[in-house]
Order: C-alpha cells, then structure tokens, then sequence
C-alpha cells in the first residue's frame, strides 16, 4: 500500500510540475524581459533588438475594439512622439485573438493606424506568445523597460481613463523621469484598468 501512495506522489508531483514548466510567470519588477519580434501594421518585423540605442522601452499592450484602449489612443500617440526623441521607444502589442474578437484582426489593426495616425509600430502578437511571457492581462497594460530590457514599471499609463484633462497621476511618465534620474520608480506597479485579452474558447 506504501508503495502504491508513493507511486501515486511521484506521479502528481511530475504532473504538477510538467504543467507549471508550461505556465508563464508573469513579470515582476527586475525581471529581464524577453525580446520578440513581431509583425506591424506596415509589414514589416519589429523587435528591441532593432533598437540599438535606447534608453528604454515603453510596450503597451492595447488592442483596436476595448474602449478603455480606445480612451487611451491619442494620449499612447502622444507619449510615442514625445518619448522618442529621447530614447524611450514605444512598441505597441495587439494580444487578442482575431478569432475571438474579429474586430482586432491584421487588416482592421491596420486600417485603425492609418486612421489615428499612429506614430509608433503596431504589432500583432500572432499565436498569442508573447503578452502571456509578459504577464499582460488588461489593454491597456503599459511595461516600462530600461536599456537592458530589466522591467522598471509594470500598469496603468496614468489614473485617469476617462479624461485625459484630469489626470492627477501620470504614473508612466513619472516612471520615465525616475529612470532619467537615477532612480527607481515610485509606485513600481500599478493596477491595469481595461478589457480582458481575448482568446480562443
């Protein structure tokens, strides 16, 4: 009977962990983020690697359908054009399914871009590898990373979705003026306000 629990212990405990191997751990902050290199909305491939003078990289997980993401449009445009000239480059993820949420698909992402006039790469997180290795789980969901890709601030691009006019907090800005400073960021993390990632049921 021993011999059969013991059995029966070994064989849960490869389970387990054969399932946690599989798992991605969502980033925490000093974590070294991993590189991709995904498709934009211009056809061509996009990675940080491309970017061999960086300060820093702002990836924001957001999406075409979400309104929460649509509120933020113009002010993601905005902190691109503003923060690049200084080094921090902006890439922006679609994480959705196109399946599970037509609306999000290649050619609508692109459509969508020309509208807006956006002025960073548009990237299509094709099979859904990548925001899971991130831990994004909202759009938007902002990832603020230094030169060396080690992830300084991970959440909310500022505290107000609504209204742009009233922000108090501009948490990811603050996060970047911390890193010109020498310093870390404070908060670190913030809670992601937005529509859940969709994927296939």
């Amino acid at each position: 009977m021993k011999k059969v629990s013991l059995f029966i212990a070994v064989i849960a405990v490869f389970f387990f962990s054969s399932f946690a191997v599989n798992v991605p751990v969502p980033y925490k902050i000093g974590d070294k983020a991993t590189d991709f290199k995904l498709k934009s909305v211009d056809g061509k491939m996009y990675s940080m690697a491309d970017y061999k003078n960086a300060k820093g990289f702002i990836i924001v997980f957001t999406c075409n359908h979400c309104p929460f993401a649509k509120k933020y449009e113009d002010r993601i445009n905005d902190l691109a054009k503003k923060y690049k000239p200084q080094g921090y480059i902006l890439l922006a993820i679609n994480p959705n399914d196109p399946i599970a949420q037509p609306d999000d698909n290649y050619e609508a992402m692109q459509v969508r871009a020309k509208e807006k006039a956006f002025a960073f790469p548009y990237l299509v997180d094709e099979g859904q590898k990548i925001y899971p290795q991130y831990g994004a789980t909202k759009t938007p969901h902002v990832f603020l990373l230094d030169k060396n890709r080690i992830v300084k601030y991970i959440g909310a691009i500022d505290d107000n979705v609504d209204s742009a006019a009233d922000v108090k907090e501009k948490y990811l800005e603050n996060a970047i003026a911390a890193l010109e400073n020498g310093k870390n960021p404070s908060p670190e993390t913030t809670k992601a306000i937005g529509c859940s990632i969709k994927t296939k049921k």
